[in-house]
């Protein structure tokens, strides 16, 4: 699973078109996104890899690190959580 966060509506579907491409283009079949027409949160679904691809203010909404027990440090998510911050 990988969990990511874009500045803006524009680069979360941005980002998502990418990694889709890339994904079919490496050979993986059934590549589903969920989630595009906002582009708030969106999620691609790559059979064996999952991406959430998230706008800073929903991924802390959210918050999907804290379903393991972790949140994210100041080291580890500053440029994540840049403005995003709750």
């Amino acid at each position: 699973m990988v969990v990511a966060t874009g500045r803006s509506t524009r680069q979360v579907g941005a980002m998502a078109e990418h990694l889709r491409e890339k994904m079919k283009a490496a050979g993986l079949s059934g590549v589903s996104v969920e989630g595009a027409a906002r582009a708030d949160w969106i999620l691609i679904d790559g059979g064996d890899v999952i991406v959430h691809l998230f706008r800073p203010e929903v991924r802390a909404f959210y918050g999907l690190e804290k379903m393991w027990g972790e949140e994210l440090t100041a080291g580890a998510g500053a440029a994540a959580h840049s403005g995003g911050a709750a």
